[in-house]
């Protein structure tokens, strides 16, 4: 693989810096707010199959949960809610969108080498507005060649990133928390992915399965990559 490599593609939410937990902080808030009306476990399933439900109209993101909120609220409490619950999640959805940018640990070490020997990608998924502002205030927007804002991250959109890159999938290492978006896709275009675990995973992106193949690689942790390489 070392030899081979020209481009490094990095996820962004939960590979590069946190964000999984703030939502799901922000889930066990909306749980409790409608404790009275149904148990904390029913309000959560609730959600996430209003999100399943909704993910091809509103896509990725912390707006798209946010109205997934309100719908679940309408549900849970059978349309007689009081109005103050949707200002209140509204709020913290607010609070959350302006929320500053914690690097995940090694991450600045390890942008910063590899910017030195390769071209690096953002290929990240999820609301552009949040997105953008969520990369500009990493302070690792100058390090990278290209940043991609996916809509999904299935083989069709990686392929028309690496169209766009005029880069092979057999020179392309793609570097991030989820098997389901970040790893099964590339493998299946002939691509290499390092794995890279984070303590907490949205349902959706869980994956129960194991993956055996010779271009994958399972990192403890991101700074292990530069063995690799």
């Amino acid at each position: 693989m070392k030899n081979k490599i020209e481009f490094i593609a990095f996820d962004a939410d939960d590979t590069l810096w946190e964000n999984e937990l703030y939502f799901q902080e922000l889930e066990h808030k909306f749980c409790h707010l409608l404790r009275k009306y149904s148990p904390a476990p029913s309000v959560s399933e609730e959600l996430f199959k209003t999100e399943i439900k909704n993910l091809h109209i509103y896509g990725y993101g912390l707006k798209g949960m946010l109205l997934c909120m309100i719908e679940t609220i309408c549900k849970v409490t059978n349309g007689e809610g009081d109005l103050n619950l949707v200002k209140e999640i509204l709020r913290s959805g607010q609070e959350l969108l302006q929320r500053p940018i914690t690097l995940l640990d090694g991450v600045q070490e390890v942008i910063s080498a590899l910017h030195e020997n390769y071209k690096l990608v953002l290929a990240t998924k999820g609301d552009l507005f949040d997105q953008k502002r969520k990369i500009s205030a990493s302070g690792l927007q100058e390090y990278f060649c290209h940043i991609e804002i996916m809509s999904d991250k299935k083989n069709a959109d990686y392929k028309r990133l690496l169209d766009h890159l005029g880069c092979k999938a057999e020179n392309l290492l793609m570097i991030g928390n989820s098997i389901k978006s970040d790893i099964i896709p590339i493998l299946e275009l002939g691509g290499y992915a390092a794995y890279v675990p984070h303590h907490v995973t949205w349902a959706h992106e869980q994956y129960e399965g194991e993956v055996t193949h010779s271009h994958f690689i399972k990192l403890n942790n991101i700074k292990e990559i530069q063995n690799y390489l």
